[in-house]
């Protein structure tokens, strides 16, 4: 935004800018699977540094990131000649998924169509050596152009300070970026992309929002959260749908339980958040086959934990707590906070219960999906035990087209216990 300001654009250009900027890797999860599968976890290191470099830039890092880290050199040697094909085949087809999917996604959000006609030249190059290379120099929107500099310079920054930044964009001057753009940065780094105090970089940004700001209401808070669950569970092909699936089941069953409007509506809109904190957990953990190690269980349990401190950051979404409850039981042996009966609240009982069916009904890597009949029968059981609450079971159960099960109290519980 300090960029837009220093060039003077006017306020659609500059509204443009900020939604750019903040949705710039909206289409980052659309196959993370499958550059978990081929790069690994070394990305961040060797390629995101070069996205915007040479081409000989951009091999180079691709030739570091394939080895496994450690590995012998002629096990890297193996590996390299392996893995490059695939590499290669995958990352015209991720260019394009990355394009579409940010246009798709910024579509459900509600933004503006020259928005998401943006994301159209979300990988295209000042140069016309982009992706898909149908667009150059001015023929690329201003708002990209900006977004473009202001997403590498920032990149730079993190990884070796302002006058790492400022080298590295203007070497890219005329090449991947817009020339003047890229000498205003460089000119200016030390002013644009010093810290601003000790404020929160939150409230920096959304301060920094132009006016008239945009505004969700009614069934647009809906499709946009529908958005980020689906964005989220794109994670891996095993999770496509999830949320989508437990916010319908959820809602359906809160109101066979006779939940007020208002409650329906905060159960469903949980739902479509609750696994917002998946991106948070590496693509490989949730495509493995095989037992997860000690390490690879503690990111998945952790995947909760950020899904509330996601829904934190903002008043409207932090009111959708059920989404931050959904793996806890009521015997205490849930995660991530490992709250026991009374602290969680109905609303968050029956999200548990209506996600564990959903997520049991679909494959996942180390098995394949279990039939509903199954599943109806193992949330009984979880309900008989004392860990998932005996109403929610019923209320998901019947909603899902299963008879409704008579579920005892599990033993030891008095009539009050059994209640909470």
């Amino acid at each position: 935004m300090k960029l837009g300001d220093r060039l003077g654009v006017d306020v659609e250009t500059a509204s443009q800018t900020f939604y750019a900027t903040l949705l710039a890797h909206v289409g980052c999860t659309a196959d993370a699977e499958i550059g978990a599968e081929i790069f690994g976890t070394n990305t961040a290191t060797h390629i995101l540094p070069t996205l915007f470099g040479s081409r000989t830039e951009m091999l180079v890092a691709i030739l570091r990131t394939l080895p496994d880290p450690g590995s012998s050199p002629v096990a890297r040697a193996a590996q390299i000649a392996r893995r490059l094909p695939k590499a290669a085949a995958h990352n015209r087809v991720h260019l394009a998924t990355v394009c579409e999917v940010g246009q798709m996604l910024t579509r459900r959000l509600g933004l503006p169509t020259s928005v998401q006609q943006l994301f159209a030249h979300i990988t295209e190059r000042w140069d016309g050596k982009g992706f898909p290379g149908r667009a150059k120099r001015e023929e690329i929107p201003l708002p990209m152009r900006i977004t473009h500099v202001a997403r590498d310079a920032t990149l730079q920054l993190t990884l070796g300070g302002i006058e790492r930044a400022a080298t590295v964009v203007q070497a890219r001057a005329g090449g991947a970026f817009d020339p003047a753009i890229a000498a205003l940065l460089a000119d200016e780094a030390d002013e644009l992309m010093a810290p601003e105090g000790d404020g929160s970089a939150w409230d920096l940004v959304l301060n920094s929002e132009p006016r008239p700001r945009l505004v969700l209401e009614g069934e647009s808070i809906d499709r946009a959260l529908a958005a980020i669950g689906d964005f989220a569970d794109l994670a891996s092909p095993y999770l496509v749908g999830h949320s989508a699936g437990v916010a319908h089941l959820a809602a359906e069953a809160a109101r066979r339980r006779g939940f007020p409007p208002e409650e329906v509506i905060t159960v469903r809109r949980s739902a479509f958040v609750h696994d917002v904190g998946r991106v948070a957990v590496p693509a490989r953990i949730w495509q493995k086959p095989t037992q997860l190690t000690t390490d690879e269980w503690e990111r998945v349990r952790l995947h909760a934990y950020h899904s509330e401190r996601i829904l934190a950051r903002s008043p409207f979404l932090a009111a959708l707590t059920p989404a931050t409850f959904h793996h806890e039981r009521l015997d205490g042996s849930g995660y991530h906070r490992g709250a026991r009966g009374p602290a969680i609240e109905p609303c968050s009982r029956l999200l548990a219960v209506a996600d564990a069916y959903h997520a049991m009904t679909e494959p996942r890597p180390h098995r394949a999906p279990r039939s509903p009949e199954h599943a109806a029968s193992i949330l009984s059981d979880e309900a008989g035990a004392g860990r998932l609450d005996g109403d929610a079971v019923a209320a998901v159960l019947d909603a899902a087209g299963h008879p409704v099960p008579r579920i005892e109290r599990p033993a030891g519980l008095t009539e009050r216990e059994a209640e909470v």
